[in-house]
């Protein structure tokens, strides 16, 4: 992973959303949403399903275009290559073995072959899956696979992590590796935001919190003020578990 002495890189920041849109099927999904993001706290955005989380992540990574508005990056305007990773709930994963997975990425970085086997080495420790290198990746557990698709996007050494709900489905042992690692990546530098519908685990993991509702931001706060004391109606309303229609 990335030295955590290492500052920022230049270009990607600030990533900012003007009046984004986004429609599909006479429906507005994503309305007028206006969100800018700077390295930092460790960013965990909630809602209720259909909020526009999901499509939020996609947004940003640039895997659809809005409808409406623009998202820029910096003064680049778009992101130079492998500075934005995403890993999505179902982990996407090579018919191959795991060490095989990450030499593939580590390929398509850019990375020469001869730095190849020390960095899948180091990798595979970090996610504690030494042992599973030769497995076929889509053999390993869910929790395995999770913290392979994770080390595999940490390894181009991105400046932004899209997280879309990647604990879903795990039990508490793996939750908590992974867990592990997503933290371990926001201290080295790694700017995270991660979407998950789990609130225990927005307050183990967030710094920040944005609540999504209807496709607009409906509450943006430091997590502790979020969950002590949220302002808008629709923050207490989720808390409390009541319905948001």
């Amino acid at each position: 992973m990335r030295d955590v002495a290492e500052p920022p890189r230049p270009g990607l920041w600030p990533v900012t959303l003007r009046a984004v849109a986004f429609r599909a099927g006479g429906q507005t999904l994503i309305d007028g949403l206006d969100l800018e993001l700077a390295p930092g706290a460790l960013t965990c955005v909630m809602g209720p399903n259909g909020a526009g989380k999901s499509l939020l992540v996609r947004l940003i990574a640039g895997l659809i275009a809005p409808t409406e508005g623009t998202i820029t990056y910096g003064s680049a305007g778009a992101p130079a290559k492998n500075r934005i990773a995403v890993v999505f709930q179902r982990p996407v994963l090579l018919r191959r073995s795991a060490a095989a997975n990450l030499d593939h990425a580590l390929k398509t970085y850019g990375m020469p072959r001869a730095a190849r086997p020390g960095r899948i080495a180091a990798l595979l420790s970090e996610a504690g899956l030494t042992a599973q290198a030769g497995q076929a990746a889509r053999l390993l557990s869910g929790g395995e696979q999770q913290r392979l698709a994770l080390v595999r996007a940490l390894a181009a050494e991105p400046d932004l992590l899209l997280l879309d709900e990647p604990a879903a489905n795990l039990d508490p042992q793996a939750t908590a590796m992974l867990e592990a690692l997503i933290r371990r990546a926001s201290s080295e530098g790694v700017k995270v935001v991660l979407v998950t519908h789990d609130r225990d685990q927005a307050r183990r993991m967030a710094e920040e919190v944005i609540l999504l509702h209807r496709g607009r931001i409906a509450e943006r706060a430091p997590a502790q003020a979020f969950f002590e004391n949220p302002k808008s109606p629709e923050a207490r309303a989720y808390l409390a578990g009541r319905l948001l229609l």
